[in-house]
């Protein structure tokens, strides 16, 4: 890839959010990201079904539940 392909390539969804969430207040950034999940399992329920949706949600859910391990 050349340098103009990668300058002209759309940013990544991380790129997206961070800069959303760059742009808001802090005490709006959770509210943010909680529409951002439902807005994208309802997107993707459309797009792939609600198997694929809820296997989505459900590895969600589960990565916030799990206790952190230490490095």
């Amino acid at each position: 890839m050349t340098r103009v392909e990668d300058e002209e390539s759309p940013p990544s969804a991380a790129e997206l959010v961070a800069e959303s969430l760059r742009r808001r207040r802090p005490a709006g950034r959770g509210l943010f990201l909680r529409q951002l999940m439902a807005h994208a399992l309802a997107g993707l329920t459309l797009l792939e079904g609600p198997g694929a949706a809820s296997e989505a949600a459900y590895r969600l859910a589960d990565a916030a539940a799990s206790p952190r391990r230490e490095a």
